[in-house]
């Protein structure tokens, strides 16, 4: 049976946050950050410690005040997540701790695309992880897609990668291995990691962009992930960047996704035989068309870049994704764009902070992770 998840007040829940994303925190700090009283605190931090969330950990003298100070660190070594990750043809998965810490990694091929398979390749996974960290607490899936929350329950709307329409994911995955399962957008997953254990750790607002096979957008508004009502937010990939562009394959002409994703590229090169890393073998040799064509996949994603500072004028823009070399081959010409497009002067577009990190598909693996340690504390 899974380690049981404690029911946590929700005072306790943000004080769990806080050193989650924060690290180690001394007492003190904690109550001004989250204006609680010492009262109030020292009831939700005993709670904590007692049920191995947290650990006090030895004084420390504070530089600030001189004054020693009790840290309060999370406790690691007690729950355990399993994070996947659906692409139209593998499985990655990932085990983590509380702090989203990998702990062990692995990857296949999917034998099918078809829901009863998948499900029952991630119930041998979840045996597989389960051999060498026994009691998970809970998975985290994450896969492209529509995925609605109906009364609580997950429901991939529609996923074209796997060829999927309303499937209840979760329900199927917790009868399959008996352990709470959560489903969320790749993207929203990644934004969430981010957010909380990554690059955009304690920051009020931030987008992700991600390109490569699709493009996609996740954005952080007050601290809080947006999905959307209809679980839909950041759809940016037909944004049209050119109206005398070329075509997409819903009919958009000039739109992001003509541009930058890696099939558009191909397809600017003449097709088939050649593939993605064709293309950018050629372009990283020197050729003059290959070259041109990443060239205005840089413009546009430059443009995709504004487009998300003018809305909602992040702290931070990272990106992401298989299609980084993009930006490797042609970061003039994203940076260009980004600040033809946004709606400030020139001066205030050099001080974008646009953060590059490197991308893996264990990294959406983690994220499918972090979506369980989230939904658990949130």
């Amino acid at each position: 049976m899974p380690l049981q998840w404690p029911s946590l007040a929700r005072a306790e829940r943000v004080v769990l946050r806080e050193v989650l994303v924060q690290g180690s925190l001394p007492r003190a700090e904690i109550a001004r950050r989250l204006k609680l009283s010492r009262a109030t605190l020292t009831r939700a931090t005993r709670t904590l410690v007692n049920e191995q969330l947290l650990t006090e950990a030895a004084i420390e003298r504070r530089s600030t005040t001189g004054r020693p100070s009790e840290m309060l660190r999370l406790e690691t070594e007690t729950f355990r997540f399993l994070g996947i990750k659906l692409t139209g043809d593998r499985l990655f998965a990932v085990v983590t701790d509380l702090g989203a810490n990998v702990l062990f990694s692995a990857d296949e091929p999917l034998n099918t695309a078809e829901v009863s398979d998948v499900v029952s390749q991630i119930a041998a996974m979840t045996l597989r992880a389960e051999k060498s960290y026994p009691k998970l607490t809970a998975i985290g899936v994450c896969l492209a897609g529509d995925i609605v929350d109906d009364e609580g329950e997950p429901v991939v709307m529609h996923s074209a990668f796997l060829g999927w329409d309303g499937v209840r994911l979760g329900s199927l995955i917790r009868e399959a291995t008996g352990v709470a399962c959560v489903v969320q957008n790749d993207v929203l997953a990644l934004t969430a990691a981010e957010h909380w254990f990554g690059a955009g750790a304690g920051l009020e607002s931030m987008a992700l962009i991600t390109v490569g096979a699709g493009i996609g957008c996740g954005l952080v508004v007050h601290n809080e992930l947006v999905s959307g009502a209809h679980g839909r937010a950041g759809r940016i990939s037909h944004v049209i960047v050119d109206s005398g562009g070329p075509i997409c394959a819903r009919g958009h002409r000039g739109c992001a996704s003509s541009y930058l994703v890696n099939d558009a590229i191909v397809t600017s090169l003449g097709g088939a035989p050649l593939d993605y890393d064709g293309a950018l073998e050629r372009a990283r040799s020197g050729d003059r068309a290959a070259l041109r064509a990443f060239e205005d996949a840089g413009t546009a994603l430059g443009a995709l870049i504004a487009h998300a500072i003018n809305i909602i004028d992040p702290a931070k823009v990272i990106l992401s994704g298989d299609g980084l070399a993009i930006y490797e081959l042609a970061a003039e010409k994203v940076h260009d764009a980004l600040s033809r497009n946004l709606d400030v002067d020139a001066d205030l577009a050099r001080h974008v902070d646009l953060d590059v990190q490197p991308f893996d598909f264990s990294e959406w693996a983690r994220a499918g992770a972090v979506l369980a340690i989230k939904a658990l504390i949130s």
